[in-house]
């Protein structure tokens, strides 16, 4: 893997500030989709990603679970790589709790 080191994604600013929806068919801005055009693309090209939650108008469990928890299921990335592959930034440190329940 020829890498960068670090690549840092802004939900509200690089994807959009009204993330909703589990899959593509739920709506344009769906968990599915930042899934496969954000976070997978990050992780196949750089060794650590960092993800700003802040700014976004809200998450709703469904779309949190899809693009995180989905990266464990779909084996884009395990379980025990999270903590060293994803840094996650958020004022409120309860979605980053939640997120990383998903990803358990």
């Amino acid at each position: 893997m020829n890498a960068t080191a670090l690549r840092k994604i802004n939900i509200a600013e690089d994807f959009t500030r009204f993330p909703a929806g589990r899959f593509r068919s739920d709506g344009p801005f769906s968990g599915q989709r930042f899934r496969e055009e954000c976070l997978q693309p990050a992780l196949e090209d750089s060794e650590v990603i960092e993800v700003e939650l802040d700014g976004a108008a809200g998450f709703g469990s469904s779309f949190l679970d899809e693009a995180f928890g989905g990266l464990v299921r779909g084996n884009i990335l395990k379980s025990t790589e999270v903590s060293k592959r994803m840094k996650l930034h958020a004022s409120d440190e309860s979605l980053i709790t939640e997120i990383l329940s998903y990803m358990k």
